[in-house]
């Protein structure tokens, strides 16, 4: 079997089962597990996989900028930003994070709602400035200009400051197995840190997020207390969240 061939059915076997073996490609194609690795290798340089120990995961459509990510399943992000917005409750102290789902989520506020915000987003920040009740708590450090968030020592010294009622985490990529996981390195430290002073995370998950990876892990899946998801996610996609413990609200 030619190599173009081998590669075409190693990413129609991950379409249809979230994840590939090596040793298993190894056993059906009969050739070693070093020439598989090639392959995946390959493919990954070509951003078509993320690998992983023993094998890959989908690659997360999410990593591209932060404009081009603005029309990736705008419409079901609109979906689940307005039922994320269901969880804020007046008067709680909120964190939210940079990104295109997070951007539709402020614009479900309500008008009446009275509530803090903390975020490390430029954009976040300035979408609440004319909303009459909410009062904007603004994380500095250095812009990280690809997520339009701030990134670094002074950032995480801040958050470490913060008891939240509810974190708003946005990821590149949301995996059961691989846990939740982002494009940047900076960013994924940020991340964790926040979830870490929050009462409850919650991950507002676009149909492309979903069972893929991104290289740089935030934490396990079980770093998250909620999932909201497009009400025309498929339930077997989603047993393995509930499986963990995990309220999965669909949108």
């Amino acid at each position: 079997m030619l190599t173009p061939q081998r590669k075409q059915i190693i990413l129609a076997r991950l379409a249809e089962k979230g994840q590939v073996l090596s040793k298993q490609l190894s056993e059906q194609f009969g050739i070693s597990e070093d020439t598989v690795r090639r392959d995946l290798r390959e493919l990954a340089a070509e951003g078509r996989l993320q690998r992983v120990h023993g094998g890959a995961l989908p690659a997360s459509a999410a990593v591209v900028t932060f404009s081009e990510r603005q029309t990736v399943q705008s419409a079901a992000k609109q979906r689940i930003a307005q039922k994320g917005a269901q969880l804020i409750a007046p008067g709680q102290v909120v964190m939210i994070d940079g990104g295109t789902t997070t951007s539709e989520l402020i614009r479900c506020l309500g008008e009446d709602l009275q509530i803090t915000v903390v975020t490390h987003s430029p954009s976040i920040a300035v979408g609440l400035a004319q909303h009459p009740l909410i009062k904007v708590v603004m994380i500095g450090g250095q812009l990280y200009k690809h997520s339009i968030v701030n990134v670094g020592a002074a950032a995480l010294e801040e958050i470490a400051r913060v008891r939240a009622d509810l974190f708003f985490m946005g990821v590149t990529g949301v995996h059961a197995e691989a846990g939740l996981s982002t494009g940047d390195f900076e960013e994924s430290r940020i991340k964790y840190a926040m979830a870490q002073r929050a009462a409850e995370t919650v991950v507002m998950a676009s149909p492309e997020k979903l069972n893929s990876a991104s290289p740089w892990v935030i934490g396990d899946i079980g770093l998250i207390n909620t999932l909201v998801v497009d009400g025309q996610t498929d339930a077997h996609i989603l047993e393995p969240f509930t499986r963990r413990g995990i309220a999965v609200i669909k949108a």
